[in-house]
């Protein structure tokens, strides 16, 4: 799939990044076997990406109140309202991997009402797809709700700041037109 670009803008040569930057694209290219396209598409400037992949890191690699996996569901359920391609196939590979759960990403994506989703699962979708879609109705009651159905105040926030986080991810890759890799479509299978 060479033909097609991984941006609509320019994406750096990797000998030519920052060594911090570059050291992390190694890093995550050991881990995984390939660089996700995201990378090299940010790259292109390096304090927004290290801003970027700080507040990523930060939202997605704690191991407290929601786990991994509900994470992942987050970002795949509300990146599939939000109609970004690279999202949705990339962390659905992650949540196909975290949940254990070949089905589950391609579930949510198309329509959670149909998911195999816990109820507590379900109640994590409900709200972040509320703050996606109507973030300006989120109320005091759907805190008290989510806080009676047993969510820390740590968990609803993380719940708000990952739909919010990835509502900008999914506008920057729609707008650069950032190619899912090809790798992302097979993992977790």
């Amino acid at each position: 799939m060479d033909d097609y670009p991984i941006s609509r803008f320019d994406v750096p040569d990797i000998e030519e990044l920052p060594d911090d930057i570059k050291e992390q694209v190694t890093a995550v290219a050991q881990k995984s076997g390939f660089i996700p396209n995201v990378f090299m598409a940010l790259a292109r400037r390096p304090d927004e990406y290290r801003a970027f992949f700080s507040y990523h890191d930060a939202l997605m690699d704690k191991s407290e109140g929601l786990s991994k996996a509900e994470r992942e569901l987050i970002v795949v359920v509300t990146s599939a309202a939000n109609d970004c391609q690279y999202c949705v196939v990339a962390h659905g590979a992650i949540l196909r991997i975290r949940s254990k759960n070949p089905l589950l990403a391609d579930q949510v994506a198309i329509n959670y009402h149909k998911a195999d989703l816990s109820e507590r699962e379900q109640h994590i979708v409900e709200l972040a797809l509320k703050v996606a879609l109507h973030a300006g109705e989120v109320s005091d009651e759907d805190l008290k709700d989510m806080r009676a159905k047993g969510f820390s105040d740590d968990e609803i926030w993380d719940i708000g700041a990952i739909t919010a986080f990835f509502a900008m991810s999914n506008r920057l890759a729609n707008f650069a037109s950032i190619r899912p890799n090809d790798e992302f479509y097979t993992m977790g299978r």
